[in-house]
């Protein structure tokens, strides 16, 4: 089937440097702990060195999450369908790599199934459906350019079919949790009653140590996931300023700040920051605005949140989406949780 044209949504923070970029880098860089959302990170070129972070051996997510929905795909559709049609909406969609599995999973239950893809990034949506079109023609893509944490509405217009909405890649652990929970009831307001939510969730460490115990990670392979031995990692938090030094005609020097990734085991989360090395000051030109870095100083520019099972079922719950169905690999380093709107 066809692929339909790319929408872009009215958010100011996609397709608008002034309201957009500019504003959040001017609040984030003024503050006493400097910091920046992560989805500055997903430029062009910040989209693709994400994917290869996806393929490194360090990055245990992606691998254990795509052998999760590739042994239980079929399940996941079943459980999300009871019996119906199904369609799928991807939040942050990116690549849509894994996804496919789960496309294929419907179509071997409907003739059809039609497939809306949110990402902030049009570049990798375009992508992702012109390869979902050649591989799947029976999946019809409705792509749409958007910041889903902004102004996201799921329903398609006079469609009937059951919706299941994916929220997968751990992408859940990037918000502070309290934020989380407000998006996922202002998402549960825009659907309808049977419908699903699929939600990837990196398992936090049970006890952090050399050996590995039930749900557990030690603290090198956590760190060592957010900082890579090839340093794509590293390359990927830098982009940042790259696409800063692009849109805002700043001049941060990419060698003068180092990438940093820290396990806070107070909060549960890994940090991305980047350090300076130096006293220094930057200039960003379109915000008339120049910014003083003390030697050591640090950008936060990302959290990754890591939730027990119990917290990550009283999340959904509280949101409007009771967990009916789960699945964890062996070890309890990674879990999909179907939810369903009551």
């Amino acid at each position: 089937m066809a692929t339909a044209p790319v929408e872009v949504s009215n958010s100011p923070e996609v397709g608008s440097t002034n309201f957009g970029v500019a504003r959040i880098v001017r609040e984030g860089l003024m503050l006493s702990a400097k910091k920046l959302p992560p989805w500055l990170f997903y430029d062009e070129a910040g989209s693709l060195l994400f994917e290869q972070i996806t393929a490194l051996p360090e990055y245990y997510l992606t691998r254990i999450e795509r052998e999760l929905l590739t042994e239980y795909a079929g399940d996941m559709i079943e459980a999300a369908a009871v019996g119906e049609r199904v369609r799928l909406v991807e939040l942050g969609a990116g690549s849509a790599d894994k996804t496919r599995t789960l496309i294929s999973a419907a179509l071997a239950r409907q003739d059809t199934v039609e497939y809306r893809p949110v990402d902030v990034s049009e570049s990798a949506l375009e992508a992702a459906c012109e390869r979902i079109a050649a591989e799947l023609p029976k999946c019809r893509t409705t792509p749409t350019v958007a910041d889903y944490t902004i102004d996201w509405v799921t329903q398609l217009a006079e469609n009937t079919d059951r919706e299941l909405l994916l929220w997968i890649g751990s992408s859940i652990g990037n918000f502070e949790p309290d934020e989380a929970a407000l998006l996922l009831k202002r998402i549960n307001r825009t659907m309808q009653s049977g419908d699903g939510l699929l939600l990837g969730v990196d398992l936090a460490p049970v006890g952090l140590g050399a050996q590995h115990s039930y749900g557990g990670k030690s603290e090198a392979c956590l760190v060592s996931a957010y900082d890579d031995a090839a340093g794509v990692t590293a390359a990927f938090n830098r982009n940042l300023l790259v696409r800063l030094n692009r849109e805002l005609d700043a001049d941060f020097k990419l060698d003068a700040f180092a990438h940093r990734a820290v396990w806070n085991a107070g909060s549960s989360r890994m940090e991305m920051h980047l350090e300076s090395l130096a006293e220094q000051w930057v200039r960003i030109e379109a915000l008339d605005l120049d910014v003083h870095f003390a030697e050591g100083e640090r950008i936060h520019t990302e959290n990754s949140y890591k939730y027990t099972t119990e917290k990550a079922s009283m999340l959904m719950a509280k949101a409007g989406f009771p967990v009916v169905e789960k699945w964890m690999d062996p070890a309890g380093w990674f879990a999909v949780f179907l939810g369903r709107k009551g």
